[in-house]
């Protein structure tokens, strides 16, 4: 068996599609699959918004704790679970 690296990552997945089109993209970080034009664009946005407040905060995905991690998602304004709303 081969040794393989890991690495956490962003994975957006987009089930709103009825034009038959396939949307994928990826980057740094993340990798968006499917999605209508308008979901795909936001999820685009978001991934985006997301990798910039880690170079802010001078981390990687790697390095984040799960608070950190909620933190930057409630900024950026991804849905949080209600438990971690108040952090």
């Amino acid at each position: 068996m081969k040794n393989r690296m890991y690495r956490k990552m962003l994975l957006g997945l987009g089930f709103d599609c009825k034009d038959g089109h396939v949307r994928i993209t990826k980057g740094k970080n993340f990798r968006l699959y499917g999605g209508s034009k308008e979901t795909h664009e936001l999820m685009q946005e978001k991934a985006i918004k997301f990798n910039k407040q880690l170079e802010k905060k001078r981390k990687t995905l790697d390095s984040l704790n799960k608070e950190e991690f909620y933190e930057i998602a409630k900024k950026i304004g991804l849905q949080v679970p209600e438990e971690l709303e108040d952090r």
